[in-house]
Order: C-alpha cells, then sequence, then structure tokens
C-alpha cells in the first residue's frame, strides 16, 4: 500500500514526505539519500558559497540519484543579502523543477521561477502568510508550527491548531512541518487536512545526514524540553537546540535591553557550522526542534521513510481502522 496524496501526485515523489531545506545540512549526500527513498529532498541553496558551487553541488547530487529532488531558495532580510538572484538562475539554469522559498516576500522568484516552469512550495508559519503565498501564484505550501527548529514566527501557534485552520482555508496542497518525526506524526498530519509532512530534525539524525556523529548522538539523548527560543525579544524567534551557548543568549536577553550586537558573536553562523564539523555541541548554536523526544536512533534514510510509511500504513488498516464499528 502507498499513502497516496495531492503532495506525492504534484510532485511525483512515493512518499508524502519532504526534507526541507537545512542551512549547513542540506548537501547532496542527504538530499540523494531522502530522493532514493521515496521522498522528497531539498538542497540548501545558501550552504553554498556561490551560485556556481550551488550548480556543482545540483551536478553532484544528479550523479547521485535519479528521482526528483528540489532546491531551497531562503530569502531573509540582511545588510548585505546574498545575491538571490543569482542563485536563482542557477537553479533555473540547472533544470531544477521544484523549489521551496521561505522568508521574506518571494514574489520576484516565484514570478521567475513559475514561468521556467519550476513547481514552487512557500514555507511560512501563519495562515495569513499561506493565503498570501496562494495568492502569489505557488503551487503548495509548507507550514511550520510553533514545535518546528529555526524560525517559528511570533504566533506561538502549535500544529495542533494550525494545520486544521489552515486547511480549511487554502486550498492548494499544503505539508505540515514542527514536530513530526514519526509514523503518528504523518498520519496525524494527513487526519488534520496535510497532504504530507516535512521533517528537518529527524533527518539530521541519520547515517546520511553531513554532521558530526556527536550531534546526531545528542539529539538521541536529549528529549522535548532539550530546546531554547532565542531572539525572542528581538522579535526574530528562534528555536535552537539547548546548549552553553543558547543559555548565554537568553540570559542576556532575560537581563533587558538587548540589542542584537550584544549576542551576534555568539550566533554567528560559522561559529554553528564549526561545531557541526568538529563535533563541539557547545561550540555554537544550533537548530532542533521539540521532536528530538521522538528521535531514539541513528538509522539510514531510508530505514527512517519504510519505517514512517509502513508504520503508518498499519495505523490507518489495523489502529483506526479497527477502532470504526
Amino acid at each position: 500500500m502507498a499513502i497516496k496524496t495531492r503532495f506525492t501526485e504534484m510532485f511525483g515523489v512515493e512518499h508524502p514526505i519532504a526534507q526541507g531545506g537545512m542551512q549547513w545540512v542540506g548537501k547532496a549526500e542527504l538530499v540523494s539519500a531522502v530522493a532514493n527513498a521515496g521522498a522528497l529532498g531539498f538542497l540548501t541553496a545558501l550552504t553554498q558559497p556561490t551560485p556556481e558551487a550551488l550548480s556543482k553541488e545540483i551536478a553532484r547530487c544528479r550523479e547521485m540519484t535519479d528521482k526528483p529532488f528540489g532546491v531551497n531558495l531562503t530569502i531573509l532580510p540582511a545588510m548585505k543579502p546574498p545575491p538571490y538572484a543569482e542563485y536563482r538562475a542557477a537553479i533555473i539554469e540547472s533544470g531544477i523543477k521544484i523549489v521551496e522559498t521561505a522568508g521574506y516576500k518571494p514574489q520576484e522568484h516565484v514570478d521567475d521561477l513559475k514561468s521556467h516552469g519550476v513547481k514552487v512550495i512557500h514555507k511560512c508559519t501563519a495562515v495569513r502568510h499561506a493565503l498570501s503565498a496562494e495568492r502569489m501564484g505557488v503551487d503548495a505550501i509548507s507550514i511550520d508550527g510553533f514545535e518546528c527548529a529555526g524560525h517559528p514566527g511570533e504566533d506561538d501557534i502549535p500544529g495542533l491548531i494550525l494545520i486544521p485552520v489552515a486547511a480549511q482555508k487554502v486550498k492548494i496542497p499544503m505539508i505540515a512541518s514542527g514536530g513530526f518525526g514519526d509514523a503518528r506524526g504523518l498520519v496525524a498530519a494527513l487526519a488534520l487536512g496535510a497532504d504530507g509532512v516535512n521533517m528537518g530534525t529527524r533527518f539530521c539524525a541519520t547515517v546520511e545526514a553531513p554532521i558530526h556523529e556527536n550531534f546526531k548522538q545528542q539529539m538521541v539523548a536529549n528529549d522535548e524540553r532539550a530546546t531554547d527560543l532565542i531572539f525572542r525579544t528581538l522579535h526574530n524567534t528562534a528555536r535552537v537546540a539547548r546548549n552553553a551557548v543558547s543559555q548565554q543568549v537568553v540570559a542576556i536577553e532575560r537581563a533587558g535591553g538587548a540589542k542584537f550586537e550584544d549576542v551576534a558573536d555568539l550566533v554567528k553562523g560559522v561559529r554553528g557550522r564549526e561545531g557541526l564539523e568538529t563535533g563541539d555541541t557547545d561550540h555554537g548554536i544550533w537548530s532542533a526542534g521539540m521532536v528530538q523526544g521522538l528521535i531514539h536512533d541513528v538509522p539510514t534514510v531510508r530505514e527512517l521513510v519504510d519505517r514512517i510509511v509502513a508504520e503508518a500504513e498499519d495505523l490507518i488498516r489495523q489502529r483506526l481502522a479497527g477502532m470504526v464499528g
């Protein structure tokens, strides 16, 4: 039995599971493994230092899989923004047909991508943003509940409410993101009105994820409480794994009157990247969600996807069907 949804039909994948873009992690090793397992993986454009490097990474991923995969392009306000148009051109010229956009006002990118026959999934944290993206012409939505790693927005709406509210209003296919890591989550998301799930943290704790083993074992050891919300006072909330650095940031913000400059050295991306490479889980901040409480092993991507799908089918056919008289 395969679980067929609008998401699997639209994007030509076997299973209603996506691995969204993750900075420093969305590389060819992981994305190709996700694709080969029948799910939809995304390279992270801005993990690559230049648009040329992205083109090479796309080519490298193609050598490792003949299944569909996409590229994530996250647009964030910055003092010195990356050359988004050049990254977008590299994606189009490489023949990629699926892009996940995230962040700030993607209209220009959506228009250009769509004009080149690219399907666009826009990732957002609020129903109003999902409806705005739908009006922009995106093909599907990925909606992030408060449980998620990375940026959950400022509304603090958990998935149990956010997903069905969005499903009532959004007409295009929608995948649920934030707190998903097993079959129960997938079945619940489908019941709440989603067409599939997006997993980030769970895919980090797999054999193929290109991060140090120490981080994978830390996610296994951590429970659902092992995250911190940083940048709350700066109105740019981020959920990260709790460690020595995140606790420092929280303490600085708690003291009151904090500006970004007060924490900038602690949270800079290069520190986080160095930690992922060296294995020092306290070197910098790193993203992880509440779903850590559901992570108990480090399987291969294929083992993880196969397990989730088989258990989901069993849940639907046996446990749930058995409850209907």
